[in-house]
C-alpha cells in the first residue's frame, strides 16, 4: 500500500525531474551532436531528429543500469532505513536543487556537468538529513565518481587524438587528392566496423530491464559485438561505399543520397558512363565555409576569404530576430505571445513552435560571429588549423553522423540516470517498495522525452558555445572527437559510473585541437568557461538542496516536538 500521505513529495518529485530533464536535454546533448553541426556533417534539424531518436532509445532499453549507481552509490541507504521516508523527501529536493541549478547555467550559456549538479544535490540533502558520515565518500562512491571527472576528459582525449592523428598522417595530409581518397576509402570500413562494435558493446554489457542480456556467455557476447560490426561494414560496403566511391573518386555528380538504396548496382555500372561535370558545379559542400583563412594584417588578426556569411546581415537570438533590412521584425516572444491570445484554435500550432524553437537558429553563424570575452578572437584560433580536402572530408562526414548518433545512444543510456535515479527513489519509497527493486519503464520514458523536448526547444544555446567557438571543427576533426568521447562513456557505463559527458566531449575536443601542435589553436577563454561551470555546479547545487533539506525538516511542527538525528 502507497504512501498516500505524502503524494504531493511524489508529485513534486515528478515536475522537477522533467525539468531536470528537460535541462539534461538542453544543456548537455549539445556535446553529442555539436561536432556534427559544427563541422556541417549534418544540418540543425537532422541532428535533432537523430538526438530524439538515439536519446531515447539510449534512456529506456539500457538506462537502468546507471540509475541504481546515482539512487545506491552516493548516500547509505541504510542510514535511512527506519524512516524511508525522509530518503524520499531527499531525492525530491535533490531534484529540486539540481534542476535549478542547470536552468540557470543553461539560461546564461554555461555547459555544466548534469552528472556534477545531481550527485551535489543528493550530497547535500544527505548532509543535510543524515550528517556527512552516511554520504559514501570511499572509492567505492563519492571518490571514484569525482576520479571519472578528471580521468574521463584524458581517456577521451587519448582516443579522439589517436583516431585523428591515424586520419591526419594516412589520409589528410596526404597531398596527392588521388592518394588521399583512395586511403580515406580504405580506412572508413575499418572505422565503420570499430564503431558498431563499440555500440553493440553498450548493448550487450549493460542489457535492457526488458531483455536479460547479462546471462549470454562470453563467446555469444564476444560474437554478438564482431558479428554485428561485420554486418554493419558489410552492409556498408554493399550499398554505401560504391556510392561514395563512385562520387568522390570518380565526380560522378548526377549522384543523389537516395541512390544508397540501390547501391549495390553502382558495383557494376561502368564508369565510362557519367557525363561532364557541369562547369562551376561542386561535387561536396564547402565544409570551412564562413571560416576559410587567407591573410595575416599587420596587427595580427586575419580576415575570412569566404564573406557570405559575414554578408548576411540576419542576426537572429532568443529574443528576435532583425532583417537585412534593418527593419525590426516581431520576436519570438512577441509572436508566442500574440498566438497565446489568438486563442485555442491556435495553441496547437503555437505549441509546435515553442518545442521546435532551437530549428530557427543559426549555430554556425552564433558560434564563428561572436563576440565577447569568451569568443575572444575566432578567427586567429582557426587560422592555426589546417584546412583539407573538402572531398576527403565528404568520406568523415558519412562517418560523422553515425559516431554522434553513438554518442548520442550512450548518453540517454548513461545521463538519464540524473533525473530518474532520484524519481526512481521517490517512487519506490512511496509505493513501499525496496530500493532493490526494479523501477518501472515508465519512468525512463518519462524522463527520456522529457530530455528530448530539451533539446528540441534549447540546445542550440549550449551547442553554439561548443564547435567552432573552441577549435576550428570539420568532420574529420568531428568523428575523431565524437568517438573519443563515445568510447570513453562506454567503458564507464559498463563500470556503472555515471562519467560526465560534457568533460568526455570537451576533453577529446582539445586534444584534437592541440595535434595542430599550436596551444593557439584552442580557445582557451572557452575552455576555462567550461571548467568554471564543472567546478561550481556541484557545490552550488549542494547547497540548494542541503539548504531546502534542512529548513524542511527541521521547520517546527504543531503538536509535534521533533528530535534530531
Amino acid at each position: 500500500m502507497a504512501f498516500h500521505q505524502f503524494d504531493y513529495i511524489l508529485a513534486i518529485a515528478i515536475i522537477f525531474a522533467f525539468l531536470d530533464a528537460f535541462n539534461i536535454g538542453a544543456n548537455d546533448v549539445a556535446n553529442s551532436f555539436s561536432s556534427s553541426v559544427s563541422s556541417r556533417s549534418l544540418k540543425y534539424w537532422q541532428a535533432m531528429i537523430l538526438a530524439a531518436i538515439c536519446e531515447f532509445l539510449g534512456a529506456v532499453l539500457v538506462g537502468k543500469r546507471v540509475s541504481d549507481t546515482i539512487r545506491k552509490k552516493i548516500l547509505s541507504t541504510d542510514a535511512f532505513a527506519d524512516d524511508p521516508t525522509v530518503l524520499m523527501l531527499g531525492m525530491a529536493i535533490a531534484l529540486v536543487g539540481s534542476s535549478l541549478w542547470l536552468s540557470f547555467a543553461t539560461t546564461i550559456g554555461m555547459p555544466v556537468s548534469t552528472t556534477h549538479s545531481i550527485i551535489g544535490a543528493v550530497i547535500g540533502v544527505g548532509i543535510a538529513a543524515r550528517g556527512a558520515d552516511n554520504v559514501i565518500w570511499g572509492w567505492s562512491g563519492f571518490a571514484q565518481i569525482v576520479a571519472s571527472w578528471f580521468i574521463a576528459p584524458c581517456i577521451a582525449g587519448a582516443f579522439a587524438s589517436i583516431v585523428f592523428l591515424i586520419a591526419k598522417f594516412g589520409v589528410l595530409e596526404i597531398k596527392e587528392e588521388k592518394k588521399s581518397i583512395r586511403n580515406a576509402l580504405f580506412l572508413i570500413p575499418i572505422l565503420v566496423f570499430i564503431t558498431f562494435c563499440v555500440l553493440t558493446m553498450l548493448i550487450v554489457w549493460k542489457g535492457s530491464p526488458k531483455l536479460n542480456l547479462d546471462d549470454l556467455s562470453t563467446g555469444a557476447t564476444v560474437g554478438s559485438i564482431f558479428g554485428v560490426g561485420g554486418v554493419a561494414m558489410i552492409v556498408y560496403m554493399a550499398f554505401i561505399f560504391p556510392v561514395v566511391s563512385r562520387k568522390i573518386a570518380h565526380n560522378d555528380w548526377t549522384i543523389k543520397w537516395y541512390d544508397v538504396f540501390r547501391g549495390p548496382v553502382y558495383w557494376f555500372k561502368p564508369l565510362d558512363q557519367i557525363p561532364p561535370m557541369p562547369e562551376g558545379h561542386q561535387i561536396t559542400i564547402d565544409y570551412y565555409e564562413g571560416r576559410r583563412i587567407v591573410e595575416k594584417a599587420h596587427d595580427g588578426d586575419v580576415s575570412e576569404v569566404d564573406t557570405k556569411e559575414n554578408a548576411a546581415k540576419e542576426s537572429v537570438n532568443s529574443l528576435g530576430s532583425v532583417s537585412s533590412a534593418g527593419k525590426e521584425t516581431e520576436t519570438t516572444r512577441q509572436k508566442w505571445w500574440r498566438l497565446l491570445k489568438a486563442g485555442p484554435k491556435k495553441w496547437p500550432y503555437l505549441l509546435w513552435l515553442m518545442v521546435s524553437h532551437g530549428f530557427t537558429k543559426d549555430v554556425i553563424s552564433l558560434q564563428t560571429n561572436a563576440k565577447g570575452m569568451l569568443a575572444g578572437n575566432i578567427k586567429n584560433v582557426h587560422a592555426k588549423s589546417k584546412f583539407y580536402n573538402n572531398k576527403v572530408e565528404y568520406l568523415f562526414s558519412l562517418l560523422q553522423a553515425i559516431t554522434a548518433c553513438t554518442m548520442s545512444f550512450a548518453h540517454g543510456a548513461n545521463d538519464i540516470a540524473n533525473a530518474s535515479g532520484p524519481l526512481s527513489t521517490v517512487y519506490l519509497v512511496w509505493n513501499e517498495q525496496g530500493l532493490k527493486d526494479t523501477p518501472p519503464i515508465w519512468i525512463l520514458c518519462f524522463t527520456g522525452a522529457s530530455l528530448v523536448l530539451g533539446v528540441w526547444m534549447f540546445g542550440y544555446k549550449i551547442m553554439s558555445v561548443l564547435g567552432n567557438k573552441m577549435i576550428l571543427q570539420s568532420p574529420s576533426r568531428g568523428f575523431a572527437i565524437e568517438f573519443g568521447a563515445a568510447i570513453t562513456v562506454v567503458m564507464a557505463t559498463q563500470l556503472a559510473i555515471p562519467v560526465s559527458t560534457t568533460q568526455c566531449a570537451v576533453g577529446a575536443t582539445v586534444f584534437v585541437g592541440l595535434c595542430n601542435k599550436d596551444l593557439k589553436g584552442v580557445n582557451w577563454r572557452m575552455v576555462t568557461w567550461c571548467y568554471l561551470g564543472w567546478f561550481i555546479t556541484l557545490p552550488v547545487a549542494g547547497l540548494i538542496s542541503g539548504i531546502l533539506m534542512g529548513i524542511i525538516i527541521n521547520a517546527p511542527r504543531l503538536g509535534v516536538e521533533y528530535v534530531p538525528q
